[in-house]
């Protein structure tokens, strides 16, 4: 008798039951985070507070810099950053486009701002953190190559600029390391911040248009001045 193969399948109540495990750890942890800071959000304060066990916490986060990496995500990419990424899809006028990858940057960094806030004056320099960064980096790095090509494709990029060189100006600009300086250390306004950012993308980043030619012919000239 031949043995039927076993039917693989997750079931669907089970990944409800592993994302809502996975939301509240988040939002035990971010609760920490607002009443204890860093120091308080241990991974056993989390268990106990969330209502799971420490192994529990390692296996869906691996470590704090998991957690961290997790309630930044959860601020930065939820149902506001999509709507303005569908936004930025439907813009045909390529300065248009660029000008929305400054306001993305702008949502994602002011969305953050709270919980670096909760972060400042600790020391999250370890391999594990400087490992996740690495990867959100990255990951930003390719989420930009679709706007560069839309741009190249209808023949606007600036000049002596290819595209790969076009996406990484996009990536520098668009860091957290200057929306930092420019927001959080000389006192910015996120508004401010958007439009300098957006008029910097654009002067760097696209032809400029052709000004419009001017007829100096007699007849244009007797016409602009109402002469018969």
């Amino acid at each position: 008798m031949t043995k039927k193969p076993k039917r693989v399948y997750r079931s669907a109540a089970r990944q409800r039951q592993a994302g809502d495990t996975r939301e509240r750890i988040a939002d035990a942890a971010y609760q920490l985070l607002l009443e204890k800071r860093y120091e308080g959000m241990t991974i056993d304060a989390i268990a106990q507070r969330a209502e799971v066990s420490p192994q529990t916490i390692y296996a869906v986060f691996r470590s704090k810099a998991g957690i961290l990496a997790e309630l930044l995500d959860k601020t930065s990419f939820g149902a506001g950053y999509q709507e303005l990424v569908r936004q930025a899809r439907e813009k045909e006028f390529p300065p248009d486009r660029i000008r929305f990858a400054a306001r993305i940057a702008r949502h994602i960094y002011e969305s953050q701002s709270e919980t670096i806030d909760l972060l400042q004056g600790v020391s999250l320099v370890t391999p594990e953190l400087a490992d996740l960064i690495k990867e959100r980096e990255c990951r930003r790095y390719d989420s930009q190559k679709s706007v560069i090509d839309s741009i190249s494709q209808k023949g606007w990029l600036r000049p002596g600029i290819n595209p790969d060189k076009a996406r990484d100006i996009l990536w520098t600009f668009t860091s957290r390391e200057i929306y930092g300086m420019l927001v959080r250390q000389r006192a910015w306004s996120p508004e401010q911040y958007e439009e300098w950012l957006g008029n910097v993308l654009v002067a760097e980043l696209l032809k400029r248009p052709r000004p419009a030619a001017v007829d100096s012919s007699p007849k244009r000239q007797r016409a602009k001045s109402g002469a018969k």
